[in-house]
């Protein structure tokens, strides 16, 4: 688990030689398959219980069946906390954008807050209704995959 911070030079690097600077790509397809989420789905998988699985194998299902009518349904909770962390953290991203992007028509919503901010005057107003936009979009994810929170916290696995 190693911090972006470190691996900003070589991934800089990459995107110039991939001609991803300032392009809307080079900005997602770095971050595109992140370490946490991995780690976080195989953790979740390890700790479910492995009747489901032996129900499946002796109804006749084949491992991807399994994977795909047993294991993702019983998932739903670590799919949705992950699509709200993965969804927070690449729309409030700022430093990789503020390295990638160029022309201020392409910048992300934090950075163009950020240029509010002058040593000449800030305009608050703008700043203030850029930033209630700005939590608009994650709201309505939170309110999407908030459901599968209660569903995870009041379905039980198997009983003992």
């Amino acid at each position: 688990m190693i911090p972006v911070e470190i691996i900003m030079l070589p991934l800089y690097k990459l995107s110039i030689n991939l001609h991803l600077i300032d392009t809307i790509a080079g900005v997602i397809l770095p971050f595109v398959v992140a370490p946490l989420p991995i780690f976080f789905f195989r953790q979740y998988a390890i700790g479910m219980e492995k009747e489901f699985m032996d129900a499946g194998r002796i109804d006749g299902c084949t491992e991807f069946g399994i994977f795909f009518k047993i294991m993702v349904p019983l998932m739903a909770p670590a799919f949705s906390a992950m699509a709200i962390l993965q969804a927070l953290g690449s729309w409030n991203s700022f430093l990789w954008p503020l390295i990638v992007l160029r022309t201020q028509e392409k910048f992300t919503l934090p950075i163009g807050l950020a240029t509010l901010l002058t040593p000449y005057g800030n305009n608050y107003n703008v700043l203030v209704a850029g930033s209630v936009l700005a939590v608009i979009p994650i709201l309505i994810i939170f309110i999407m995959f908030q459901r599968f929170f209660i569903s995870g916290l009041t379905v039980g696995g198997v009983k003992g």
